[in-house]
């Protein structure tokens, strides 16, 4: 009777993480197929698992007879400057409310919490206000710390459970043989963090590079344009163009896809270490 629990058991598990893995990739999977989807056939096949034909034109018309390559650079140097910043500041941020004990911590550490309330259209009034009074409005620059700063608090608290689980005693020791408190922070706690900072820049690399409600109302000239916005280009008021609509989410994915395949080691631990102490 064990064994046939057990059996059950087994099998019950790889039912549920076969259907999870279908749940999650399936979307995936028809995004792909209507992107390699001839535009004729998308309309007279009907429902299918798999086209009778495919092609890569939609892959070369976006890339060659659109501004898919400005939005896709725009894009990335929106994405990496946000995901720098955030990590930057949520590493000293953690690191200071991990190590300094002052006056009003505990009221930061709220405040900090608080914000994580507010969601994005309640603040994009004072955000433009804010922008255009320090001359970043219609500005990638500008997109890019409005995006560090609301991942900032996220970041901070991460980096925070990352410091608590590294002894102090190795800072002690380090400022014994003569570093100073800063010294012993680069050199001994950050990188002692990596599969923190790791996790930190792939969280905040991921929102800044798929957010579209405030790059469509934050960035104005077409030219400065990310890429979520400038998909809706591809709806006319009479018709959608699906195939390259599809072809341009795809090429999206995959900055995400490949930064993700080389931080893997790094997120995993960051996720798995940071959430104990000690």
């Amino acid at each position: 009777m064990n064994i046939w629990h057990r059996r059950a058991a087994f099998s019950g598990r790889w039912l549920g993480l076969s259907l999870y893995v279908v749940f999650a990739l399936f979307p995936l999977y028809w995004l792909l197929k209507i992107a390699i989807t001839p535009t004729k056939l998308l309309y007279s096949e009907g429902v299918r698992l798999w086209p009778s034909a495919f092609t890569l034109s939609h892959f070369q018309q976006v890339w060659t007879t659109t501004q898919f390559p400005d939005y896709f650079w725009n894009s990335a140097k929106v994405a990496v400057g946000a995901a720098g910043l955030a990590t930057l500041a949520g590493a000293l941020a953690g690191y200071a409310l991990s190590r300094w004990v002052f006056r009003g911590k505990a009221v930061v550490s709220f405040l900090l919490l608080v914000t994580q309330m507010f969601t994005v259209m309640l603040m994009i009034v004072p955000l433009n206000h804010i922008l255009n009074g320090v001359g970043l409005n219609d500005s990638l620059f500008g997109l890019a710390v409005v995006y560090a700063a609301l991942n900032v608090p996220f970041a901070t608290f991460l980096m925070q459970s990352f410091v608590d689980a590294i002894p102090k005693d190795l800072e002690e020791a380090a400022m014994i043989d003569g570093c100073t408190r800063f010294q012993a922070m680069v050199k001994v706690v950050f990188p002692l963090t990596l599969p923190g900072v790791a996790a930190t820049a792939g969280f905040a690399f991921t929102a800044a590079w798929s957010e579209l409600f405030l790059a469509l109302v934050l960035i104005n000239r077409e030219s400065d344009k990310t890429i979520p916005p400038a998909l809706l280009s591809f709806i006319t008021k009479f018709s959608v163009d699906w195939g390259q609509m599809a072809a341009a989410s795809v090429l999206l994915l995959i900055p995400v896809c490949v930064f993700f395949m080389f931080v893997q080691r790094y997120l995993v631990a960051g996720l798995t270490s940071g959430a104990v102490k000690g």
